[in-house]
């Protein structure tokens, strides 16, 4: 792999609490190789920060694999960079040339608040989650794994709407901060399966008001939230969330 090291300027936006109006700023970062991460550049920032007597800058992480979109950032306007179906642990900077300025600011979303820095209050989705995003289910033992048929077409919908990741990118990436693709992953990865049939009309109620009243914005059918999404979901969902709605109004909360 090459060793070419990159010269950077990186603008980034600094607000010390939710109460700071927040700006941005602007350093430079030399020296950089082209096979480190995205968050291992920002590391090496905030080392030559910390020996400089600045603070350092705030950033969300934890798995750095990919999985847990904690690292979730807006990286030249886009949600997680350029690299599609990508976290921003996983983007490398190999991405960049050298010279290149690089703005990188947090997730911009009333729903979301800035608690510092690059992070944000994600806090929203998981009350949208307290509000139906579970089965009912006996406690003991494991059900046989065969008792109860489910065809493969629809285990294969159920688990790709279950692999999204709550990161928070398509709320980022609309221009309405709409958390439909969220909700509708979450209520369509149940909905579809007979375990979840038992919640199936309060579950669509509930993540659906509780969605309006953390503020998020309505669907703009832009799909760029599709195009942000870093677990690739599709935008099919949302329709199965205006249905499962539509149908739970009509028949009532319960089935």
């Amino acid at each position: 792999m090459s060793d070419e090291t990159l010269d950077l300027k990186l603008r980034i936006w600094r607000q010390s609490g939710p109460n700071d109006a927040g700006h941005f700023r602007e350093y430079q970062l030399n020296g950089i190789t082209t096979h480190m991460s995205f968050l291992e550049m920002l590391d090496v920032l905030n080392e030559q920060l910390f020996e400089q007597g600045e603070e350092p800058i705030a950033f969300d992480h934890d798995c750095r694999e990919g999985i847990c979109g904690t690292c979730g950032v807006m990286i030249n306007g886009q949600a997680h960079g350029p690299d599609k179906e990508t976290t921003t642990c996983q983007l490398h900077m190999r991405r960049f040339k050298n010279g290149d300025t690089i703005v990188i600011e947090p997730w911009r979303a009333s729903a979301f608040p800035v608690v510092r820095d690059l992070v944000v209050d994600r806090g929203s989705f998981d009350r949208i989650i307290q509000k139906g995003g579970y089965v009912s289910v006996n406690t003991g033992n494991a059900p046989d794994g065969n008792a109860i048929p489910i065809a493969q077409k629809d285990q294969s919908l159920a688990m790709d709407a279950a692999a999204c990741i709550g990161c928070g990118a398509c709320v980022a990436s609309c221009k309405n901060a709409s958390a439909m693709l969220f909700v509708s992953a979450k209520v369509s990865q149940l909905a579809i399966l007979p375990q979840g049939h038992p919640e199936r009309g309060s579950r669509v109620i509930g993540m659906v008001n509780q969605m309006d009243d953390e503020g998020f914005g309505s669907c703009t059918n832009t799909s760029e939230c599709e195009a942000a999404c870093p677990a690739g979901i599709s935008v099919s969902n949302i329709g199965r969330l205006n249905r499962e709605y539509l149908r739970a109004t009509i028949t009532g909360a319960e089935d």
